[in-house]
């Protein structure tokens, strides 16, 4: 028993052996890798270094030549106010001097206008057939279709022998002097919102359009820059020429005189007439009652009193008894039957409005009021001027009924011959239909 523990010391010391080399061998594996990992991040970090080199050489290279560019910019304005300091003011001969002569392509870019003699219109044609359609496409949501006007637009047709009325209808028939200034305006401001998109040929068609609304041509006249020109307009006599400059302004320019002024000041006169524009267009003329001795006097301390607004009266309707000519009317209110009919009719009305006036209050205007217009006599309205052939018919007797209003209102101009309505007609058996209940609604 006592030689045994002598068997295992050499296998112990065996033992020992393996694992010291066993451990020395795996601390050299390691050495071996942390030393390739730090030899791998010392060249990342060399390369990196080496890349900011680089970078801050070629960034200082270009600063360097931008320094160099600046300096030679500075060298150059200095050289040139050098040069500068010893120049003369050129001579301008009454010229600015600046810019260039216009090139005659830019001259005849603005050269548009066209005069009364028609020199500047551009070769094209047209007439009023095709110019209906161009017209109505183009024109009629603010004129109408048959230049009648919308709303407050303006009505380019009609109004003849009103110039010397208190409600004159400017037109283009009735007022404008020259068919070159129609034609001129159109070119150059319409459609309203596309001024300029029109071609001559549509030029000349919309004008001879518009002149066929005021009976001034056949639907077959051909109108050309070789016609336009000599067109003679029916108010051409009606302009002066305004030799005020010449006349009076030598007058107006003097000094004013700064002494001896009036201590009060009156007015001593008021309008004879006030005018509104009713919402559907044109103008209404009322007489003005009211008298001077209503108004203040003014001077240098301010008004002599302010006058107050009287309140408009109010006028309570009395009762109405029933009568015959009340009972007439309610029969003509709609019924269920042609209510919508009657709706539809109103809405036709509308083309009507710019001449003619129905209901409660209504006025003969460019065209006679319409009230209680079924079996009236043509050409009987009281106050109104009408045309040579409304006067034969007046005088034979003829009547309106549905018949007769059927077929002046599908083609006026060819049912009444010589009328002066510059209305052409409506185109629809509906409409016709339709205006004709509408206006039969209307007694007295």
């Amino acid at each position: 028993m006592s030689k045994s523990p002598n068997i295992f010391i050499p296998a112990l010391g065996g033992t020992a052996l393996a694992v010291g080399l066993a451990y020395g061998v795996a601390s050299r594996d390691y050495g071996a890798d942390k030393i390739e990992l730090l030899e791998t991040r010392l060249g990342q970090v060399e390369a990196n270094a080496m890349t900011a080199t680089e970078k801050a050489k070629a960034e200082a290279a270009r600063a360097a030549e931008l320094e160099a560019r600046v300096a030679e910019m500075h060298a150059a304005a200095a050289e040139r106010s050098a040069i500068a300091v010893n120049l003369t003011a050129p001579e301008i001969d009454g010229s600015l001097a600046i810019g260039r002569p216009a090139l005659p392509e830019e001259i005849a870019a603005w050269d548009v206008d066209v005069l009364p003699d028609g020199r500047g219109l551009p070769a094209g044609s047209g007439n009023a057939f095709d110019g209906e359609e161009i017209f109505v496409d183009k024109c009629a949501a603010c004129h109408g279709d048959f230049a009648e006007g919308v709303d407050n637009w303006p009505v380019l047709a009609g109004g003849f022998d009103t110039l010397g009325d208190k409600d004159p209808v400017k037109t283009v028939g009735s007022y404008w002097p020259h068919l070159s200034t129609v034609w001129d305006y159109v070119n150059r401001s319409m459609p309203f919102g596309e001024a300029g998109t029109l071609t001559p040929d549509e030029t000349y068609a919309i004008v001879a359009y518009i002149l066929y609304s005021n009976d001034l041509i056949d639907d077959e006249f051909e109108l050309t820059r070789d016609n336009l020109g000599t067109f003679e307009m029916p108010n051409g006599g009606g302009f002066v020429i305004d030799d005020r400059p010449a006349q009076e302004y030598a007058k107006w320019r003097t000094e004013p005189c700064m002494e001896n002024c009036k201590e009060e000041v009156a007015v001593t006169m008021r309008s004879v007439f006030l005018v509104e524009t009713p919402e559907e267009g044109g103008s209404e003329s009322t007489m003005n009652h009211a008298s001077v001795e209503e108004l203040p006097t003014f001077s240098a301390a301010g008004p002599s009193f302010i006058p107050v607004a009287a309140e408009k009266p109010r006028e309570d309707a009395p009762a109405e008894t029933p009568t015959e000519e009340t009972e007439a009317a309610a029969a003509t209110e709609p019924t269920d039957g042609n209510a919508e009919l009657v709706a539809a009719g109103e809405k036709v009305f509308k083309k009507c409005k710019a001449c003619h006036q129905i209901g409660e209050g209504a006025k003969n205007r460019s065209g006679p009021q319409l009230n209680a217009l079924m079996g009236r006599t043509m050409g009987a309205v009281d106050g109104f001027e009408y045309s040579a052939a409304f006067q034969d018919a007046l005088d034979a007797g003829r009547i309106w009924d549905e018949a007769s209003l059927a077929g002046f209102l599908a083609k006026p101009k060819a049912y009444m011959k010589g009328t002066k309505m510059s209305f052409s007609g409506l185109r629809k058996d509906g409409d016709v239909e339709a205006v004709t209940e509408y206006l039969k609604t209307f007694g007295e």
